[in-house]
């Protein structure tokens, strides 16, 4: 990867390229605007000086005095002096008035007087005016002829008035110089316009040139949607900029995408949404869901005091929790073992003493009692329960129960032949004998402590139910206590207490189970799950 701000030999930065580009389409505007305004002046120029000589001959023609003076005989005494007045406040370059055969009264150079006329004189003589460019005795000029006519309509004399193409030509030049100074002053505001958002595009791609940007962003794409964790990024009002595939598999989003879309549209719980959402960072929080367990950090993003939104990862727990929970299963049966090899000892302890006191027939009746009870509860679970993880669970918390006093009956219809996933009825059987036997305890002062276990076969259902001798539960809380935070303990918290039925009403809702909840005497958590769903 690049430094930014260092541009690559050879290439021209994503800025410069633009830059060139606008100055290329600037001067390219500009150009073909000056050209089409020079164009223009052209035209208009022409259409004056047209436009003035026809009407001033026009004005001579009809002229009584000039009628009067063809007539006479020194038609060039009178009308010299006259054309050249006009011609002088004008500003016209030739008042020529001639005979109809084309013999010249009047003419600038009055050494050109008497000579003929330089020019077509046929439709005038014919009695129509006309407008042309030609080449005569002072050069080229726009010209425009127009018959003089006497009695009867006769044409008497022609009068013709030009403007030199040279002096067409100066006042294009003058018109020529305020478009150019136009067209600078454009080109020059629409460069400067350009190196503004040059200079303001380099500093946010930092110097790149468009190849290097195309690959960078598609290496963090690929990475974006490689990596296995889930990663959203909201914008300040909490719509999704952007999502990835592992995001989108966690939250069960649609593959088209929920980008640009508010995060609270999603379908997404509430309290997800206000983790996602929060101004303050969140770390690690964990949230139940009906078919995975998400940790769930949030990061705000900030741009010096201003907020840019969150970025959020996620990461499934779900797996992790399944393992966990067979890790407890394992460490409780681990100290169902301590205990029992504590009270084997105590035991042993006790018949060696009886022996040593000469009763060996009550030392014999003292060791077989106790292990005929241990070996008919070890026999039931082992007989019902076919998955071996889930007689180790049963085995281990009957320990932990009459370790704290509690009773711990397993009902004698109780049968588990592994018709549902073993790890989700590890998760929905170990916390619901942790909650009874925690119950039982609370509640030992007022009624002995005991929790009953049963699981068997109901039309077409595993039925597991697990009654307790606490005090109960308000029928109020039912629907609020399988989601994540729901505790009766005083340290419960995200951290602590309320996630273990929040489990338990994940993977009942993973089967497409259900759970019955009553509390009239002692709390009885009743879970069905049917056998055809995995």
């Amino acid at each position: 990867m690049r430094r930014p701000g260092w541009a690559a030999p050879g290439r021209w930065s994503l800025a410069r390229q633009l830059l060139a580009l606008q100055a290329a389409i600037v001067a390219l505007l500009v150009g073909v605007g000056a050209t089409l305004a020079y164009l223009d002046a052209r035209r208009a120029t022409d259409e004056r000086a047209a436009h003035t000589v026809t009407a001033l001959a026009e004005s001579i023609a009809d002229a009584p005095d000039v009628r009067a003076a063809v007539a006479g005989p020194s038609p060039s005494r009178i009308l010299q002096p006259y054309a050249e007045r006009i011609r002088r406040d004008t500003g016209v370059d030739f008042i020529t008035i001639m005979s109809p055969a084309g013999i010249r009264y009047t003419h600038p150079n009055p050494s050109r007087i008497g000579g003929r006329f330089v020019g077509n004189t046929a439709r005038a003589l014919a009695g129509h005016e006309f407008t042309e460019t030609y080449t005569g005795t002072l050069g080229p000029s726009v010209r425009t002829v127009v018959p003089v006519f006497g009695d009867g309509r006769r044409v008497v004399a022609l009068v013709a008035v030009g403007i030199t193409i040279r002096a067409i030509s100066a006042e294009l030049r003058r018109r020529l110089l305020v478009v150019l100074g136009v067209a600078a002053m454009v080109l020059a505001l629409g460069i400067g316009g350009s190196c503004l958002v040059a200079a303001r595009l380099r500093r946010q791609t930092r110097g790149a040139a468009p190849a290097e940007l195309r690959g960078m962003f598609e290496y963090y794409e690929a990475i974006l949607h490689a990596v296995r964790e889930g990663l959203v990024l909201l914008d300040r009002s909490g719509r999704v900029v952007l999502c990835n595939d592992a995001a989108r598999e966690l939250l069960d989003l649609p593959a088209d995408g929920p980008a640009g879309r508010d995060v609270g549209g999603l379908g997404l719980p509430d309290e997800l949404v206000a983790s996602m959402t929060s101004p303050v960072p969140r770390a690690d929080e964990i949230h139940v869901g009906d078919t995975r367990v998400l940790v769930v950090s949030t990061s705000p993003v900030r741009s010096g005091d201003r907020a840019m939104g969150n970025v959020v990862t996620l990461r499934d727990h779900t797996e992790l929790q399944g393992l966990t929970g067979e890790l407890d299963t394992v460490r409780g049966f681990a100290e169902s073992l301590r205990s029992q090899a504590h009270e084997a000892a105590n035991r042993l302890h006790t018949v060696v003493s009886l022996v040593e006191l000469g009763r060996p027939e009550q030392a014999v009746e003292f060791a077989t009692a106790d292990l005929a009870a241990a070996q008919r509860l070890t026999d039931r679970v082992v007989g019902s329960v076919a998955e071996p993880v889930l007689a180790a669970l049963l085995l281990g918390k009957s320990a932990e129960a009459a370790e704290r006093g509690v009773e711990l009956e397993i009902a004698e219809d109780t049968a588990i032949d592994g018709v549902v996933e073993p790890r989700d009825l590890v998760t929905i059987l170990g916390n619901l004998i942790d909650n009874a036997v925690d119950a039982a305890v609370e509640n030992a002062a007022a009624r002995p402590p005991r929790v009953r276990v049963s699981v068997r076969r109901e039309d077409g259902r595993l039925v597991l139910r697990v009654a307790d001798s606490g005090p109960g539960v308000d029928p109020a809380d039912v629907p609020e206590m399988f989601r994540r935070g729901w505790t009766t303990k005083s340290s419960g918290g995200p951290v602590g207490h309320g996630l273990g039925l929040a489990l338990v009403g994940r993977a009942v809702r993973r089967h497409a189970g259900t759970v019955e909840v009553t509390g009239d005497d002692g709390a009885v958590f009743t879970v069905r799950l049917p056998l055809d769903v995995r």
